[in-house]
């Protein structure tokens, strides 16, 4: 990848202009972290890398960015600019070319705002990145209301930036965040979607939830999330041992998980809030189903996918019936052991059991039932849906009542083979019943 871009640097000084890396890449060299990509910033105009490349293309010729193909690998080069109003809380109305140091004052972090010379192994910094890698701080560039105002996106940026770092957000920059927390609403759904992805996601996702309370920013954009602060987990628990609390545990204990599952963990009782202030004892059982309704919404409004949803959804509505393991009938718990996810539902119950300070034993226990499960050949359904249809039963609502009792009696040995399930059917569905 650097081979590939110091190319593409070599390529445009050739053609008299300046080239450099820039950005993360900088940032991420300077920590000897491993870099994810590398953008190139120039002095030449957007059709002038354009010429110098014929196989480029452009990705925003406003903002000076184009997108040049180099060894199987496309690499983002932008011309060096200084920016224009911000009117939508993200972006500027326009753009003027500019110089490196101009380039580098418009730019969101000092850890972001260095440039590299790779044909002479240089480190450009005119924003002192240096020092704040150095102090382990994430510091605005310029004035924070300033840079925060101009793109609200940076405000949760800052808080991903101080967790998969392990840095500290420098005061200034922080107390301009709960000013302007109220702001965030004006990004998209889907880019706050993708910042809460890689804070909860990310090595440090407990002080990631932390930070977003303190800032004020969960309120806005998961008040869901920020109602489980001083609800009890149940209603005759301790005072003290609060839904966000346990939540923020679990989260904490999560080993790199999936989006689904980190914000299945997130919340998984998410319907407690509800279940608790009811002050019904009969509710609480509840809020798992509740919490799969909230926890939809939530998905739903973050714009995920549908089945990133369902995930979620399922680790939700299901968390609460794993410790019934010992209680479950054959059929359930081979349904729930054959689960495609079956892996992130059995992360969630073990980090929901830790950090509700109770013992393993279901879990251990699961994790043998799950091994037994996959040393056994997979069992294919007697009967399926065609099958009916040849029996003379017609698609509906009892259709699939039908095909879910003969695949519990199978799974429980009850019933183990296709003659057993003809004969189950015509006696317990007879024709001239509600199944026809």
């Amino acid at each position: 990848m650097r081979k590939a871009a110091r190319r593409i640097v070599e390529t445009i000084r050739l053609h008299g202009h300046e080239a450099l890396f820039a950005g993360g890449y900088v940032r991420d060299y300077l920590l000897r972290r491993k870099p994810k990509d590398i953008d190139i910033a120039t002095s030449a105009l957007p059709d002038e890398v354009l010429r110098i490349f014929p196989n480029s293309r452009s990705l925003g010729a406003k903002f000076g960015v184009i997108q040049v193909p180099m060894y199987g690998r496309a690499y983002e080069v932008a011309t060096f600019r200084s920016d224009h109003e911000y009117c939508d809380g993200r972006h500027p109305s326009s753009v003027s070319f500019s110089g490196p140091e101009q380039d580098a004052l418009r730019r969101d972090f000092t850890i972001n705002g260095m440039f590299y010379d790779p044909v002479v192994d240089r480190v450009i910094d005119y924003v002192h990145g240096k020092n704040d890698i150095q102090a382990k701080l994430i510091r605005t560039i310029g004035d924070p209301d300033k840079r925060f105002s101009e793109d609200k996106l940076r405000m949760l940026r800052a808080i991903r930036l101080a967790c998969s770092l392990g840095f500290t957000i420098e005061p200034e920059t922080w107390n301009a965040i709960p000013k302007l927390a109220p702001d965030i609403l004006q990004v998209s759904w889907e880019r706050i979607r993708d910042e809460l992805t890689m804070i909860f996601t990310g090595p440090a996702s407990a002080d990631g939830l932390d930070l977003l309370h303190s800032s004020g920013l969960l309120q806005h954009i998961l008040p869901e999330v920020e109602a489980m602060r001083g609800v009890p987990q149940s209603i005759r628990a301790a005072p003290g041992a609060d839904v966000f609390t346990h939540t923020r545990s679990a989260m904490a204990l999560l080993r790199k998980p999936s989006a689904a599952l980190a914000f299945g963990t997130l919340l998984h009782d998410v319907g407690k809030p509800t279940a608790v202030v009811s002050n019904n004892p009969e509710s609480l059982p509840r809020h798992a189903e509740m919490g799969g309704k909230i926890a939809e919404q939530i998905c739903r409004r973050l714009r995920m996918s549908k089945e990133e949803i369902k995930r979620v959804v399922d680790l939700v509505v299901t968390h609460g019936e794993f410790a019934q393991v010992r209680e479950m009938k054959e059929s359930s718990l081979k349904r729930f052991l054959r689960k495609p996810d079956i892996a992130e539902n059995l992360e969630l119950h073990r980090v929901d059991r830790i950090s509700g300070q109770k013992d393993l034993e279901t879990y251990s226990c699961w994790m043998q039932k799950l091994k037994e499960y996959r040393t056994q050949p997979a069992e294919d359904p007697i009967l399926n849906g065609e099958d009916l249809i040849a029996m003379g039963y017609s698609p509906g609502p009892a259709f699939g009542k039908i095909l879910k009792t003969i695949e519990d009696l199978q799974l429980e040995g009850t019933i183990r083979t296709r003659e057993e399930a003809l004969a189950y059917i015509k006696a317990a569905f007879p024709l001239t019943g509600t199944a026809h």
